[in-house]
């Protein structure tokens, strides 16, 4: 673990796409340093083998100075070579000197991350029975509507490829058609405006 993080709920080794949000509350008057020193991590970051991308959430208001990055490696490997890296740890520490408290970090795998709404922030998941409910409502249509499609060509082929075949389509669709969507038609109930303030 770097120096100047806190690591909460940390996963077992995976080889599934991980997810990590760091938040980090900024010092007044330091936000232009700590945005230029981010824009630099994400370009090493990018160098990297299984690197997927990052988004960072700026502060909701001026009352509120905390940064989410969100970023994303293809597996536990890659995450863990990224962040024990001497690229990363030499500007870490620079970002660290412009925060108010040290980073704090979460990492997530599997669904949770089809819940993570851009331009939400906080980013925190919703309960996993509601997950559970929201990813049914994809799921069982997208199903459907590959054997309604495919049926006839799906019977011919061997059951192997077929569950493989079927599988792979799905999951492209949950993951970037079906999923996004539903999140957000569904964010009143996902995300429900506790203090009825939208952040």
């Amino acid at each position: 673990m770097s120096v100047g993080e806190n690591t909460s709920n940390p996963l077992d080794h995976s080889s599934e796409p991980l997810t990590v949000v760091v938040s980090r509350r900024v010092r007044k008057g330091k936000e232009n340093a700590f945005e230029q020193l981010s824009s630099q991590m994400t370009q090493r970051a990018a160098n990297f083998p299984g690197y997927l991308g990052a988004t960072m959430f700026r502060p909701s208001s001026p009352d509120d100075p905390e940064y989410r990055i969100v970023f994303k490696f293809s597996d536990r490997e890659t995450l863990t070579a990224w962040e024990e890296s001497e690229q990363r740890g030499e500007l870490l520490q620079q970002i660290e000197s412009l925060l108010v408290q040290p980073s704090e970090r979460e990492v997530t795998s599997g669904i949770v991350t089809w819940f993570t709404l851009p331009g939400q922030n906080p980013v925190k998941p919703p309960p996993k029975w509601k997950m559970t409910i929201v990813s049914w409502l994809a799921l069982y249509p997208a199903v459907t509507l590959v054997f309604v499609m495919f049926g006839e060509i799906l019977a011919q082929i061997p059951l192997l490829l077929r569950t493989m075949a079927v599988t792979i389509v799905v999951m492209l669709l949950m993951s970037y058609v079906l999923m996004p969507r539903m999140t957000k038609w569904f964010t009143f109930w996902l995300f429900p405006d506790r203090n009825g303030n939208s952040r």
